[in-house]
């Protein structure tokens, strides 16, 4: 009984120490898929998608910001959707024709 009482003791405290390591690994996760998301929108610039704003929280990905087309919105949300780890994305995007 002692030691599964120790065991038991050893567990709780592993989970208690430990718990923040697992949630800066959400962190990590989201850090690495907001890099990858950036990565592929600023890799082909004709798409004018250099300027959208990308973050992440718990996969899901949030895009802010202006670009020229409905297309390019378009687009900007399929790449993030495409992306490893992304739960889901939040298109907050505005559409905005360059001004001449």
């Amino acid at each position: 009984m002692r030691a599964l009482r120790a065991l038991l003791g050893a567990v709780a405290l592993a989970l208690v120490v430990g718990s923040p390591l697992l949630a800066n690994a959400g962190t990590a996760e989201d850090a690495m898929i907001t890099t990858k998301v950036k990565t592929k929108l600023t890799k082909d610039r004709a798409k004018n998608l250099v300027s959208v704003n990308v973050d992440t929280t718990d996969g899901v990905v949030h895009l802010k910001g202006t670009v020229p087309t409905e297309q390019a919105k378009t687009e900007a949300e399929r790449l993030a959707k495409d992306t490893d780890g992304v739960v889901s994305v939040t298109n907050d995007l505005k559409v905005a024709p360059p001004k001449q």
